[in-house]
């Protein structure tokens, strides 16, 4: 695993620096809250581990494995044994789901 430091507004590539995967942009920093910006080509899936863990444990988006796809679980996160939420109120925050658009300009 690689761990690096980065401060709000710095990002992250992905890939080939000359034709990148995608990019990592650390977008705020308030607290303990980091809000993190991902921008990879749409057929890139990117989830929020228990968003994974569930699926994972659905057996795949449509309950099985696409064609050609991997069927393979993700490892579980050493931080948040069971996919467990890190605190007990943050199981009743309302789920955010949105799409990541492409940057203009």
């Amino acid at each position: 695993m690689l761990v690096i430091t980065r401060r709000e507004g710095e990002e992250v590539v992905i890939g080939d620096p000359a034709k990148p995967l995608g990019i990592v942009r650390i977008a705020s920093i308030r607290g303990d809250r980091v809000r993190i910006a991902f921008d990879f080509p749409r057929e890139v899936q990117v989830h929020r581990r228990e968003v994974a863990d569930q699926i994972n444990d659905e057996g795949g988006p449509r309950g099985e494995a696409e064609e050609g796809g991997s069927s393979a679980k993700l490892p579980p996160n050493p931080k948040r044994p069971g996919g467990q939420p890190a605190s007990p109120a943050a199981k009743d925050r309302p789920e955010v789901i949105g799409q990541i658009r492409p940057k203009v300009g």
